[in-house]
C-alpha cells in the first residue's frame, strides 16, 4: 500500500484513474457508491431535480479527489510502464 498521497493507480491505457490502491481510495469510492444508493432510494421517483443535483455534485467531488490523488497525475497513457 502507498502512503505517499497516491490513493489511486492510473489507468494503463487512456486518460483517468484506475483502481484504488489504499484504504483511503477505497473509502472514497465506498462513500460515493453509498451516496448514489441512498440518494436513489430516498429521492426517486419524486424529486428528480434534487437527485440529479446530488449525483452531479458527488461525481464532481469524486473526480476532483481522483485527479489530486492519482499516482503520476492524469495524462494520456499508451500502455507503457511508468
Amino acid at each position: 500500500m502507498s502512503d505517499d498521497g497516491d490513493w489511486f493507480a492510473p489507468k494503463r491505457y487512456g486518460y483517468g484513474t484506475g483502481n484504488p490502491i489504499t484504504w483511503q481510495g477505497w473509502a472514497v469510492l465506498g462513500v460515493y457508491i453509498a451516496v448514489l444508493t441512498i440518494a436513489g432510494f430516498a429521492l426517486l421517483p419524486r424529486h428528480w431535480g434534487t437527485w440529479a443535483a446530488i449525483i452531479a455534485l458527488a461525481t464532481i467531488t469524486l473526480t476532483v479527489i481522483c485527479v489530486q490523488h492519482t499516482r503520476g497525475g492524469w495524462r494520456w497513457r499508451w500502455g507503457e510502464n511508468d
